[in-house]
């Protein structure tokens, strides 16, 4: 059935779906700003202990202070650096290793035993022994961060690239495809989408991976902030570290998103 999208139907149907992504933004930054006067009130008049939950306009004020003087700049840096450079090396080698899974089925069979084991260690026990063994800078960070985002790469891509149409690949074996082609021209850009969402989930693991790095042995960055904050009994400094993660990993992630985006969009204007 054609779709005229001309129509006033069809441009009624965009309206309403604009409106409905405006009411359910508003309604986040409602139930948000919502979150924080309660919880400046609750402190105010003595209901919850300061010491203890600390409020809004005290860590808003250390915001301030720390922005100022640049220091929470430097933090701020050095863990987004930690992060990415985590993120990238682990996506890129987990792919990679994906793909030489895929390629062997032997060399898979003989591996999975061992990477269902390593997925399911709790890895951020290891990072003591990771830290010790890379050494206690920003190199033992980022080898933390790869180690908890590796395995669940590998094992995710294998799965996509391992469930593609079968009946695809049969058409191009019928065509005298090569094992390399039917990789570069179907499953590879078969699963740019996958691939996408993986490095969305990685972002968090990425994120893991440096903040217990930065606990252990980091004189700077977030997490370093956090464990400060919590050994002194400086709980505004805790919760200014966990929001500023928290808002650089929802930027980190929203970046992503609008790669998908964008890719999607470009799909959609090549098939027409």
């Amino acid at each position: 059935m054609s779709f005229n999208k001309n129509s006033i139907e069809y441009e009624n149907y965009l309206k309403e779906v604009k409106l409905k992504k405006i009411k359910i933004f508003t309604l986040q930054i409602v139930l948000l700003v919502a979150f924080f006067v309660l919880w400046e009130v609750l402190a105010n008049n003595n209901i919850i202990n300061t010491f203890l939950f600390s409020k809004p306009s005290d860590i808003y004020n250390l915001f301030i202070s720390y922005t100022s003087s640049g220091t929470l700049i430097k933090h701020i840096w050095i863990s987004v650096y930690e992060t990415l450079v985590g993120l990238i090396i682990g996506s890129i080698l987990g792919i990679l290793v994906a793909i030489v899974l895929w390629w062997s089925e032997t060399l898979a069979k003989i591996l999975d035993p061992f990477l269902v084991v390593l997925n399911a260690l709790p890895k951020t026990a290891l990072a003591p022994i990771i830290i010790v063994w890379v050494g206690a800078g920003v190199e033992g960070i980022i080898v933390t961060a790869v180690a908890i985002s590796i395995v669940i790469t590998i094992l995710s891509a294998y799965n996509y690239f391992t469930n593609i149409d079968e009946e695809k690949v049969k058409m191009l074996k019928s065509f005298g495809a090569t094992k390399s082609q039917i990789l570069f021209k179907l499953v590879l850009p078969g699963n740019i989408g996958n691939l996408i969402n993986l490095t969305k989930i990685n972002i968090g693991m990425a994120w893991v991976g440096v903040i217990v790095g930065e606990f252990l042995v980091s004189r700077y960055g977030i997490g370093y902030l956090i464990v400060y904050g919590s050994q002194v009994f400086k709980l505004d400094v805790v919760m200014m570290g966990v929001f500023v993660l928290a808002a650089c990993a929802w930027a980190m992630y929203e970046v992503v998103n609008l790669i998908e985006k964008f890719y999607y969009y470009r799909q959609r204007r090549i098939k027409g």
